[in-house]
């Protein structure tokens, strides 16, 4: 695999661990993504705003599966043209659509939506950022619709956890408590009303298999151990990980509007 690309040295974190070859990103991996689908009980013809819909295939899938409209925003144009194409070969057009777009302006949309699906993305905000980001979630869903999220969850002194996961992971991490996230949805118009939590698992071998099949797994395991560049940032971050693994973990939560 070429490392060419990107600078390997200074990449957020899961643009490395995707030069690996790791397809699922999230804190938890898909342990997370299969709750918040069963909190959703999509019913067919339903609309859904998927924020940083990246290639369309999370949307895809959605549309597949359950049968709803899916509209994703993304912010990089080339990703909005590779998405559009996959929409395309699925022969999912009208029904799935993704558009380039900034996930702080929001209220630019001018439809509504039965749910706003987005996972660890507010925690790479600063708290205005994070509100600024809920404020739109809240304007572009329809009355009861529901907020889908998966993010990171700390506990204990934050600000030296924050230093320490900027560090490794290239990007100003800022996870919440489970009482801020309910705050920070709450002063927003946003009542969570099913949650999660559980221990952090990108990095636990158990959970890549699991999220990533044996092959595919022995395949990042291969990546990892013979580039260095990519070595190093991996064993990095997951020193950090076990370093802060009383006080670093997941959350999944449902939010819905007020009526």
């Amino acid at each position: 695999m070429s490392t060419s690309a990107i600078n390997l040295k200074t990449a957020p974190g899961h643009e490395v661990l995707a030069k690996a070859g790791k397809t699922v990103l999230r804190p938890v991996g898909l342990e997370a993504t299969r709750q918040l689908l069963d909190w959703a009980e999509f019913q067919p013809g339903e609309t859904v705003l998927e924020l940083a819909a990246s290639f369309g295939k999370s949307a895809i899938w959605l549309a597949k599966r359950y049968g709803v409209h899916v509209v994703g925003i993304e912010r990089n144009r080339n990703s909005v043209r590779v998405a559009q194409e996959n929409i395309r070969q699925a022969g999912l057009e009208g029904q799935v659509e993704v558009r380039e777009g900034n996930i702080f302006n929001l209220t630019d949309i001018t439809e509504t939506f039965d749910y706003v699906f987005a996972e660890a993305i507010l925690t790479m905000q600063s708290a205005s950022g994070k509100a600024k980001i809920l404020e739109g979630i809240q304007q572009v869903l329809k009355p009861q619709g529901k907020f889908l999220s998966h993010e990171m969850l700390a506990a204990g002194d934050k600000a030296e956890l924050n230093r320490a996961l900027s560090q490794v992971i290239r990007v100003n991490a800022q996870p919440l408590s489970v009482e801020e996230w309910q705050q920070a949805c709450e002063q927003t118009g946003l009542t969570v009303q099913q949650s999660k939590t559980g221990e952090m698992g990108l990095l636990n071998p158990k959970r890549v298999i699991e999220d990533e099949g044996l092959f595919s797994s022995l395949k990042i395991a291969w990546n990892v151990l013979t580039q260095p560049a990519i070595r190093e940032r991996v064993l990095e971050m997951k020193n950090t990980f076990g370093q802060y693994r009383n006080q670093l973990g997941y959350i999944a939560f449902c939010a819905s509007k007020e009526a």
